[in-house]
């Protein structure tokens, strides 16, 4: 006889990890635990998970002392955590996380994230929360361990990026601790790779911001070069590319050089409106 949707909705089995989703189940109960409590829960109320899949993360984070929150866009894992944790009745969201105005829910107060992220969408995730970080004090997660790795990297490193200086500019970046393969399902082919980043004190930069975002785009675009030829469709004097910053490599700068950069070229050039 074939299983009413619901009924099917409470069997863990009936929720199958899709490939296009980039859905690797986590299935270790102490991994889960361990995320959940990367997170201070202090200077907020709220947490959102991203992406619960069947709740192996979410019933620790129910244990913490918040007001919980999910967001998933596919349509089986909603019915299965709507019938196995009722105490999420009206707090979970069928959205895609990338798309939603998150403001829908939390309007202007302050909130953390958390969540076993896609590899495939990761990095866009934390481009949205560097969108929102006036909201977002704490952020903790698993990504694919390079690029937990390169998120958290410093100046001098040949994976050091674009997500490196604009995540440190704002937050502290701090790579926890590796998880293997096996402890999701299906495993995926690499290690995965748990970080935490903490919003600073003082998360305003001392310069234009888009313009900052647009200086470490552009040379990070065009690593192997100088940000001498790197920044020239800025047009920029000529006695200014003199400087001996323009003469390194962008992965040779710290955050706060790319924020001493983007002062002496700020005279000269407007951010993208």
């Amino acid at each position: 006889m074939k299983k009413k949707k619901s009924d099917a909705a409470r069997d863990a089995s009936q929720v199958r990890a899709k490939k296009h989703l980039g859905q690797h189940f986590l299935k270790d109960e102490n991994v889960a635990k361990k995320i959940a409590d990367t997170l201070s829960y202090k200077g907020y109320e709220k947490v959102l998970e991203i992406g619960p899949g069947m709740g192996v993360l979410t019933k620790y984070l129910l244990d913490k002392d918040t007001e919980v929150h999910v967001i998933e866009i596919d349509t089986e894992s909603v019915e299965y955590l709507e019938n196995n944790y009722l105490h999420l009745r009206g707090r979970i969201h069928e959205k895609d996380f990338l798309k939603y105005d998150l403001s829908e829910i939390f309007k202007y107060e302050q909130y953390a994230i958390i969540g076993n992220f896609p590899y495939n969408i990761s990095s866009q995730i934390v481009f949205k929360v560097l969108e929102l970080r006036d909201q977002i004090p704490e952020f903790s997660g698993m990504f694919q361990k390079e690029v937990a790795k390169r998120i958290c990297e410093k100046e001098g490193s040949k994976t050091y990026g674009i997500l490196s200086v604009l995540v440190q500019a704002f937050y502290e970046a701090e790579y926890l601790f590796t998880v293997p393969p096996s402890v999701f399902n299906p495993p995926p082919k690499v290690d995965s790779g748990v970080l935490k980043l903490t919003r600073k004190e003082d998360f305003s930069l001392p310069c234009d911001e888009k313009l900052f975002f647009r200086i470490v785009k552009m040379g990070f675009n065009q690593r192997r070069k100088t940000l001498r030829n790197s920044l020239k469709n800025l047009n920029l004097p000529d006695n200014l590319r003199e400087d001996a910053i323009f003469g390194s490599r962008p992965e040779q700068l710290s955050f706060q050089q790319f924020i001493e950069l983007t002062q002496k070229i700020e005279p000269y050039a407007v951010s993208d409106k």
